[in-house]
């Protein structure tokens, strides 16, 4: 509680959760955005290795499968890190479903190859994106937030459907009265909006 700038976590909910009030938008968003950060992985696995570092071979399901140290886990490490250090509890939950994303993402990946890999992942992306600019202009009457903040959507987005859907399920919050908070920021944000669509208007 009381951080600011980077690790201020009512910010960043607050800006990500202005941009998704409508209950089918979130449904949207908690099925596509996990299966968006999955796939961008299995894509990943097949750039180069940067560290010199031995490979590690496992055997899954009777097939082999390597753990590659390239832009796949460096992503994946920033990822978890950055969850962990906003919320320990529900951010080290997002950290391990990042990490098991990789893990698997590699043992799909090595499986697939890469003239098969791309394409899955290039259709997989497409419907999800797809699905949810559906969900923005269809239900949420407004555009995506990553028009607005590409990076900040981007990364904050598997840790804000995961934390909706704790809060939504068993009522968590990172502290009490965190959601409430939240929800007051959010409203004056969207508020804000209004009033400069509206300025834009007349």
């Amino acid at each position: 509680m009381g951080r600011t700038g980077l690790f201020d976590l009512e910010k960043h909910f607050a800006f990500y959760g202005s941009y998704h009030r409508n209950p089918i938008n979130i449904a949207i968003h908690v099925l596509f955005v996990w299966p968006i950060f999955f796939t961008a992985l299995v894509f990943l696995y097949f750039t180069p290795p940067f560290f010199d570092l031995p490979n590690f071979e496992f055997l899954l399901f009777g097939c082999n499968f390597v753990l590659v140290w390239n832009i796949g886990f460096l992503v994946t490490l920033v990822y978890s890190v950055f969850y962990a250090s906003l919320d320990l509890k529900a951010g080290s939950l997002a950290a391990f479903c990042c990490v098991v994303c990789w893990v698997g993402s590699c043992f799909v990946a090595h499986q697939l190859g890469w003239s098969l890999a791309w394409k899955i992942v290039l259709v997989t992306q497409l419907v999800c994106w797809i699905g949810q600019f559906i969900g923005h202009g269809v239900f949420e009457k407004r555009a995506p937030a990553l028009l607005d903040n590409l990076t900040q959507a981007l990364v904050m987005a598997p840790f804000f459907v995961l934390l909706e859907a704790l809060q939504t399920v068993f009522g968590y919050e990172p502290y009490p009265g965190f959601h409430s908070i939240v929800q007051a920021k959010v409203e004056a944000n969207i508020e804000e909006w209004q009033e400069s669509k509206q300025r834009l208007i007349s």
